[in-house]
């Protein structure tokens, strides 16, 4: 699908390290290099030609990103450096004012680090207390274990809306009805979701949404953060400087703007911002859902051809997305992906940031296929002929 807007594709490549970061199209780079090379200017500080045409670019983007994620109002949209600040922002902007000791944080083994060290950081401040949902045979996430595990002291759910290794397309919206009826918050990390699955905040009552560019075709070193706008005016910001505040003076005060701006302070990544309202629209011309059943379909594809070969072990072949995480048996993850590069093969292995997962998979590393809109069967193939190929796999790697 759409396999010529991507120049990389070009080389004898398979591309199947998407879940780290995806391919970019020409025209986000294009609409990335105009920016430098046409009209390469600040925000919000010049009136001049070329800072009108940057201007009316960059925020125009907060537009872009309402409409994508169905959010009411653009000034509920903060661009960040990506999730991970996104996340940051909330935990120790938001909820280290909203919270106290002893209130619970609900989450899940599977989650990345992004989505677990800030509370855990949080724990050890101030004494609040991280629980994990246990997972179910396949690794997922229910909703029924995940309502065992709330009491009165259960103040915030943050999970992530699918799990980067087990691949899993959680329930946001029963979840977002539970936290509405209990009076709990709900920050969902949905790096793996926006351009893979349909993600609407308001239906869904999400309180908190961050997510990354470069998970969707876009740039590295942006993403953005959706907050409810009452939220956002209750929570503090990280940074402070120029662009963010309304009045200084050398007696001390000061005065901050309102969201979205109050938590923008610096000159921002420009080209970046910009090139994500274009991969936005890229993604969105293309169709998030039809992303999603090609995904889906390639995995099954993908799936039915791994059992025939003997010594692979899979360990999510049921979820609903375009993850599979799995192992040759008795090699290392590492070496696995090694020997699939000296087949032009590219994969992920480790524990893709999902450390606390081996304590429910009893594994530490596997390796990791997240596919994208440009793959196709042709590039299964190719890895189903090199798996084929792995009892010769320490000739290669060694």
């Amino acid at each position: 699908m759409n396999r010529e807007d991507f120049p990389m594709l070009k080389e004898d490549i398979v591309y199947f390290d998407n879940g780290a970061t995806t391919l970019k199209p020409k025209s986000v780079v294009h609409a990335m290099d105009k920016y430098y090379l046409e009209h390469t200017s600040n925000i919000h500080r010049g009136e001049y030609d070329a800072s009108i045409i940057t201007n009316q670019l960059y925020d125009g983007v907060r537009d872009i990103v309402r409409d994508f994620i169905h959010a009411k109002n653009s000034d509920e949209i903060v661009y960040t450096s990506g999730t991970t600040e996104g996340i940051n922002m909330v935990v120790f902007g938001f909820m280290k004012k909203h919270l106290k000791k002893g209130d619970v944080v609900l989450t899940d083994r599977a989650e990345h680090a992004s989505n677990v060290l800030p509370w855990l950081v949080l724990a050890r401040k101030m004494g609040i207390v991280v629980k994990y949902v246990p997972l179910d045979d396949d690794y997922s996430l229910s909703v029924a274990k995940l309502e065992k595990e709330i009491d009165d002291k259960v103040k915030v759910i943050s999970i992530a809306k699918v799990s980067n290794v087990v691949g899993d397309v959680r329930d946001t919206k029963r979840i977002g009805e539970i936290c509405k009826s209990k009076n709990i918050y709900f920050v969902v990390d949905a790096a793996q979701a926006v351009s893979h699955v349909e993600v609407d905040v308001v239906d869904d009552n999400i309180d908190f949404l961050a997510f990354s560019a470069h998970k969707m075709a876009g740039p590295t070193g942006v993403g953005a953060l959706y907050g409810k706008y009452e939220l956002l005016c209750g929570m503090d910001p990280l940074k402070y400087g120029g662009g963010m505040n309304q009045e200084f003076s050398s007696d001390g005060d000061f005065e901050i703007k309102t969201p979205p701006l109050k938590f923008e302070a610096g000159t921002p990544a420009i080209a970046e911002v910009i090139g994500m309202g274009e991969a936005i629209k890229y993604v969105s011309k293309i169709g998030v859902d039809k992303i999603h059943e090609h995904e889906v379909s390639l995995k099954k594809y993908l799936v039915s051809e791994l059992r025939k070969i003997p010594n692979i072990i899979m360990y999510n072949e049921k979820s609903d997305s375009g993850i599979l995480a799995f192992n040759l048996e008795g090699v290392f993850a590492q070496d696995t992906a090694i020997f699939l590069n000296h087949f032009h093969i590219y994969v992920r292995a480790g524990n893709h940031c999902t450390k606390m997962l081996k304590e429910e998979m009893n594994i530490r590393n596997t390796c990791r296929i997240s596919m994208y809109l440009y793959n196709n069967k042709s590039d299964v193939d190719r890895l189903i002929d090199a798996l084929k190929q792995s009892e010769n796999i320490f000739k290669v790697v060694i």
